[in-house]
């Protein structure tokens, strides 16, 4: 069965390029596709069958483009340009009712409209630069906390969201975290560096039984079931190899870094991140469960090279760029196995090529974003 969707149909959102695809060709077209760029560096690799996602209703955060106006705000995605909507003069396609946001989120975008009217946020406006409210971010727990955010172009409207906040909360009592967001720029970026909190501060992501701390900028895998998928399978690899020394690089809020240390070998355990907002909150999650052997840095985990004479295992979970200079200090390093998680096949290929030593066993891919063409891949690497 192929999942429907009227805003796919109608040519207003073309997101989810792969929805008139049945899922069970999608995710057989992935793993071919990984096969094939893995090809000539992972030879011999063993491939682990690959974890399906739900096909709607798995994504935690919406992130949703606001136009139109205060009274009438649209909550989704701008017009594609020489799309039918664009043509008839629409700035903002809506896209409240979103199949691939987890009902949660779906069902709070009608009182995030009514917040908007009530506290009188216009739009920004990227035709003639006026207005002030530029996008709505809101993430989900598993438990059905809420973390809402205001991305705004300057502190202008702050005075409004505080003065009607009672409201937002009484009528979202979900809602743990509400901070704003203040992006001044006229450019194509989400969100600025500067937040402001104005209720609670982390949001709980409880995945496998831990709990896991996002605050407001932190980093999180948008697919929860997958997330936990992910963690499951390397933490398994971890656990058999039973190294005495843990090294987590690009650790974000620390998800692989504390499974790893919930294992029964009880390695000692390292994680670097370069957001420091991310590094307390896993220093939190450590505190919390009593995990005194884990430890959490501040840094950029690229040049963090020096710290890897002290690892038996390594744990590289990058962005779509890979881990570029990293790979030949790995190359070099005394580092037994690497657990790399990588969302782009295409770096990840280019990374094992520099690091010849280090031989791809086992690998899986995760769907972690159904009806397009990424997913998630982990694979264990071992010295030769």
């Amino acid at each position: 069965m192929t999942l429907t969707c009227h805003h796919f149909d109608a040519g207003r959102c073309g997101s989810c390029a792969l929805l008139p695809t049945p899922y069970a060709d999608q995710l057989a077209a992935k793993q071919t596709d990984v096969e094939r760029l893995l090809a000539e560096v992972a030879a011999g690799v063993v491939w682990l069958p690959p974890v399906a996602s739900a096909e709607a209703g798995f994504r935690n955060k919406a992130k949703m483009v606001v136009t139109g106006t205060s009274a009438a705000p649209t909550l989704g995605i701008l017009a594609p340009p020489g799309s039918a909507a664009a043509q008839a003069g629409e700035i903002g396609i809506d896209l409240r009712d979103c199949a691939l946001h987890t009902p949660g989120l779906v069902a709070t975008m009608e009182t995030i409209a009514a917040f908007i009217d009530r506290a009188g946020l216009a739009p920004y406006d990227l035709a003639t630069r006026r207005g002030e409210l530029k996008h709505v971010i809101a993430t989900e727990s598993p438990d059905g906390e809420l973390m809402v955010r205001f991305v705004l172009r300057s502190q202008e409207p702050v005075a409004r969201i505080r003065k009607h906040l009672p409201w937002l909360l009484a009528s979202l009592p979900t809602a743990v975290v509400v901070s704003v967001n203040l992006q001044p720029e006229h450019k194509a970026v989400l969100e600025g560096e500067r937040e402001l909190l104005l209720h609670g501060d982390t949001l709980t992501m409880r995945v496998n039984g831990l709990p896991l701390h996002l605050r407001p900028q932190g980093f999180f895998q948008t697919n929860t079931a997958m997330a936990a998928a992910l963690y499951a399978q390397a933490t398994e690899w971890i656990a058999e190899v039973a190294p005495a020394r843990v090294l987590d690089l690009y650790c974000g809020v620390g998800g692989f870094a504390l499974h790893a240390a919930r294992v029964s070998s009880s390695p000692a355990v390292t994680g670097v991140e370069i957001s420091a907002e991310a590094v307390a909150a896993a220093r939190r999650t450590a505190g919390e469960l009593g995990l005194g052997a884990a430890r959490f840095l501040t840094g950029d985990a690229t040049v963090m090279g020096e710290l890897l004479p002290e690892a038996d295992l390594v744990v590289v979970n990058p962005p779509r760029r890979g881990i570029g200079d990293l790979a030949a200090a790995l190359e070099v390093s005394p580092v037994r196995d690497v657990v790399y998680s990588s969302c782009n096949a295409v770096t990840l290929a280019r990374d094992l090529a520099a690091m010849p030593s280090l031989r791809a066993v086992r690998a899986r891919v995760l769907d972690m974003f159904p009806h397009t063409g990424h997913y998630e891949v982990v694979v264990h690497l071992t010295r030769t």
